[in-house]
């Protein structure tokens, strides 16, 4: 069965790591049939949510902005994937202000049940995905009827370019073809 995957790359960089992160995921997942769609963070007009929380009510935030299109099309995909570099030890902060701004779908009736988070940073340990992914699982939890299906992490990447050849990109690759 085609799913719809709507893959968002949070980096403001041209061609960075994170974001070649979501070409491969979306790579994979179209080589299995799915349709894909990814969504840059780059250059969108985002408002930072008020808390307002008007939405609740309305099943849209009263900003009508790049960030109200993006939601929707999350609330309609089958599979959410988010790439994010890591920046401090938590997820970019453009990605913040988009996860933000999905309350509108809250209370509403959402598609996806798989997400999946992509993450590049120049730390390559092993625990510095600990606080991102306990970080975004905050938003995960906020969805009852969807999970955290899989991360990829590529460590020790700084420049665009410096993923290449890195497993993650096979990972990446794998885990959309799985989906």
């Amino acid at each position: 069965m085609d799913k719809r995957v709507v893959i968002i790359s949070a980096s403001l960089r041209k061609n960075s790591n994170s974001e070649q992160l979501a070409e491969a995921f979306a790579k994979g997942a179209a080589s299995a049939g799915n349709d894909t769609e990814i969504i840059s963070l780059a250059r969108k007009r985002m408002g930072f949510c008020t808390g307002c929380l008007s939405c609740q009510k309305t099943f849209r935030c009263y900003m009508q902005d790049d960030a109200a299109i993006i939601a929707e099309k999350i609330k309609n995909a089958d599979v959410v994937v988010f790439a994010t570099p890591i920046y401090y030890y938590g997820i970019s902060g453009q990605l913040k202000t988009l996860l933000d701004r999905c309350n509108p779908i809250f209370p509403q009736e959402y598609r996806f049940r798989d997400v999946y988070l992509l993450m590049a940073a120049a730390d390559d340990n092993p625990h510095t995905t600990d606080k991102v992914i306990t970080g975004f699982t905050g938003w995960t939890d906020c969805f009852p009827r969807c999970r955290l299906a899989g991360t990829v992490f590529s460590g020790g990447v700084t420049a665009p370019g410096d993923i290449r050849n890195h497993k993650a990109l096979r990972e990446a690759f794998e885990a959309g073809v799985h989906i």
